[in-house]
């Protein structure tokens, strides 16, 4: 059977890949926040920023930990 390359035309749905510990640090600062547990969220800032996690999506927490990291 012939195998056909995708058409550069046809749109591709957009994925947002995101490495699991980033996403994991950014969880763990949202509950840190909640229960008030502020010494803890400088450790899970640093560690969600070295696996990808953005300066936007920390200070989305930041301004409103009810929220949830996408």
């Amino acid at each position: 059977m012939l195998k056909t390359a995708p058409n550069a035309d046809s749109p591709r749905p957009a994925r947002n890949t995101r490495h699991p510990l980033g996403l994991t640090a950014l969880l763990y600062l949202r509950e840190a926040l909640q229960k008030e547990r502020y010494e803890n969220c400088a450790e899970f800032v640093t560690t969600a920023r070295e696996f990808g996690a953005t300066e936007t999506e920390v200070r989305y927490l930041l301004e409103d930990p009810r929220r949830r990291p996408g």
